[in-house]
């Protein structure tokens, strides 16, 4: 079975590899469409009309949100992803056994993830969930 990572890879070292193969047989046609989307981004957030500080801004504003966005997605995402298939199989095919096995683990990880008391009167338990004693 093929890794994820892997096929992603695979995937990114093609696309790469087919643009270059295009750059080398088309370079004034590449570089008209790039020009062409170049002007597009700038028409539609109107980025024509700003100075280039402002532009800058912008763009290392848009740059910094769209690489957060990608990175959670890239990290949560398929965990995500996992836990919907698993809910989704139990409800069409009614099987407890798949449910509580990732019950199981969901609880170990909580388990392991948890903060021990600490030195402020024990107020807070793991990730700040404040608790009352019996």
């Amino acid at each position: 079975m093929v890794d994820s990572t892997a096929l992603a890879t695979a995937i990114l070292l093609a696309a790469a590899s087919s643009l270059l193969f295009a750059a080398m047989l088309y370079p004034a046609t590449l570089l008209r469409w790039f020009q062409r989307k170049r002007y597009q981004y700038e028409v539609t957030f109107s980025l024509y009309m700003l100075t280039p500080t402002e532009k800058f801004i912008f763009n290392s504003v848009l740059f910094l949100l769209l690489s957060l966005f990608i990175i959670a997605a890239s990290l949560y995402l398929p965990e995500h992803m996992n836990i919907i298939s698993k809910r989704l199989s139990y409800y069409f095919s009614g099987n407890e056994d798949t449910l509580s096995k990732s019950a199981q683990k969901v609880g170990q990880h909580v388990a392991a993830s948890s903060l021990a008391p600490n030195a402020l009167g024990d107020a807070l338990a793991g990730q700040g969930r404040g608790f009352m004693e019996p």
